[in-house]
């Protein structure tokens, strides 16, 4: 079976003047078609900048990514943009949702990058939307919704492209307990349905979710194994 992500001795240095901060060290990893992986580590671990790297916002000093069969660590900006639209779903603390649009437009967003006409875009928009449970307040604008509505906002944004990997930042990270379960429980619909899901989480119950952990500590690897105790609240979403 092929990776969907590919890490091959993944390393990162900012400099400061002379000084050099090795943040990544030698990251290997591969995470493979609809596997769920929550990546933790405290701060300080590298896990802010691998996420960085895996949602190609920034190039590794050293070593080799491939997405989904794309050698993308040498990539230019510009076309690294591209892939990032096409191959990446993200999911944020802070929703990132444009105050003015309606909840239907945000979602449509990626799909004007894309160059899809405007009824087909309504028409995907409307479908996401209609998988996170929020058909019903498409024309409502952020401040009309909820945090946990913002976020299944953000969630369907992130699907409506189709994209290979939905990398979610500590997506709970804003949300009362009730909230980040019903949200969580959106990942676990998410995963059953056939996507691959990568988690950025420093907390135990929220990665207790996923299928696959993954610990980083000073820029390395400290464990990698698979989830013995999934969560799976029957909540309905």
């Amino acid at each position: 079976m092929q990776a969907i992500i590919k890490l091959t001795d993944i390393r990162k240095s900012y400099y400061m003047g002379r000084q050099e901060l090795k943040v990544l060290k030698g990251i290997t990893l591969d995470i493979f078609k609809n596997e769920y992986v929550a990546l933790m580590g405290p701060s300080g671990s590298g896990k802010s900048t691998l996420m960085n790297i895996l949602g190609c916002l920034d190039s590794p000093t050293g070593g080799s990514y491939v997405l989904n069969g794309n050698d993308v660590s040498k990539m230019a900006d510009d076309n690294l943009a591209e892939i990032r639209n096409k191959e990446i779903g993200f999911v944020f603390q802070q929703f990132n949702l444009l105050p003015r649009l309606s909840a239907l437009e945000n979602v449509a967003l990626p799909l004007i990058y894309a160059g899809i006409s405007k009824k087909r875009r309504t028409d995907l928009a409307l479908e996401v939307l209609d998988r996170v449970g929020l058909a019903d307040r498409s024309h409502h604008k952020p401040n009309e919704l909820s945090g946990g509505q913002c976020q299944r906002v953000a969630i369907a944004r992130a699907l409506v492209n189709n994209p290979s990997i939905i990398l979610a930042d500590e997506p709970t990270g804003n949300l009362d307990s009730k909230t980040s379960v019903e949200i969580m429980n959106i990942f676990n619909k998410i995963h059953s349905e056939g996507n691959t899901v990568v988690l950025v989480t420093h907390e135990n119950d929220i990665a207790a979710y996923a299928k696959r952990v993954v610990r980083l500590r000073d820029g390395l690897i400290e464990s990698d194994e698979f989830n013995e105790k999934i969560m799976n609240h029957d909540v309905n979403c």
